[in-house]
């Protein structure tokens, strides 16, 4: 493919719009992801893998259909790069579907807020990205308002904890990759061809061991679908518009919806620690766009004082 047919795939520096993306396709993950721990309570993770992938496929294929085709969306200049990401992709589901169906989705999600500290080494040491001293700060306090939220002398431990750890590493190098093919691949081919690849891997192990479900389960499955499409979507979309180690304490965002659905869903309510936690981690992610802003403001300050200059 040419190099003008690609050129409005090139990276925008527009973070404050990446940063809203992110967190409305974060918001939708852990809504999916209740929907799922409730199923893998009848269904092997296999299946559940497998439908979920499926569903989610669905909606991606109709919006290709209306952004160009097949061939304007699936094609590639990087094939390797895709496959590489793929198998990360890979490996970094299977350990969070395993890990929710042996850990509570308070616990996994918790976890999972070490992320940005592989992030941050991640897209310093393969982006080169800059990372003021300021975000550096800001994501540490954010994890202080997760160990504020999970309480000293929690069982941090279980094989579901590490399971959530290792899928916390892969999952940031997963979005490094992402941030890498964004500037040259359609946002619909990368959350496509996950999905693809998940389908071909589950396919075999399915053989044998399906279960039936009823209408509803389907349907539950279809939101499930529905859900983690746009979310796989508007994520893709905030890499392209913002540096991934801006975007990494964004992901603190899912803790209020998780502690949502604990209330909603599962009746339980949230402790002082908890509160505490969520105060904290709220007033890490307000500074990040603050932060963002500023720095956003003083880059065209100094853009145009060198404009002047000459």
């Amino acid at each position: 493919m040419s190099a003008e047919v690609r050129s409005d795939r090139k990276l925008q520096n527009r973070a404050v719009l990446g940063v809203l993306l992110m967190i409305a396709g974060l918001a939708l993950y852990p809504l999916a992801d209740a929907f799922v721990k409730h199923l893998m309570g009848t269904y092997a993770v296999h299946q559940t893998t497998f439908l979920r992938a499926v569903t989610r496929l669905i909606p991606l294929s109709i919006a290709m259909f209306f952004q160009g085709g097949i061939r304007k969306v699936l094609g590639t200049q990087h094939p390797k790069q895709h496959l590489i990401r793929l198998a990360v992709n890979l490996a970094y589901t299977y350990a969070f579907m395993f890990a929710m169906s042996k850990g509570s989705l308070t616990m996994v999600y918790t976890l999972s807020y070490t992320s940005p500290f592989f992030m941050i080494l991640l897209s310093a040491a393969m982006l080169k990205e800059h990372i003021s001293r300021e975000r550096w700060m800001a994501v540490a306090i954010g994890m202080v308002g997760v160990v504020i939220a999970m309480r000293p002398g929690s069982n941090m431990f279980e094989m579901a904890a590490i399971l959530v750890l290792i899928g916390t590493f892969l999952g940031a190098l997963n979005k490094i990759l992402m941030r890498r093919l964004a500037a040259t691949e359609h946002s619909l081919a990368i959350a496509i061809y996950p999905n693809l690849m998940m389908i071909l891997v589950t396919t075999p192990f399915l053989i044998g061991s399906w279960q039936p479900m009823p209408w509803q389960h389907w349907g539950l499955f279809a939101i499930v679908g529905l859900l983690t499409a746009g979310g796989q979507y508007a994520i893709a979309q905030a890499l392209r518009f913002t540096q991934a180690s801006i975007l990494a304490p964004v992901d603190y965002s899912t803790f209020f919806w998780v502690v949502a659905l604990d209330l909603f869903w599962w009746h339980k309510s949230p402790n002082l620690y908890t509160l505490i936690g969520a105060v904290v981690i709220v007033g890490s992610n307000f500074y990040i766009i603050y932060r963002t802003r500023r720095e956003e403001a003083a880059k065209k300050a100094a853009a145009l004082a060198t404009a002047g200059k000459v």
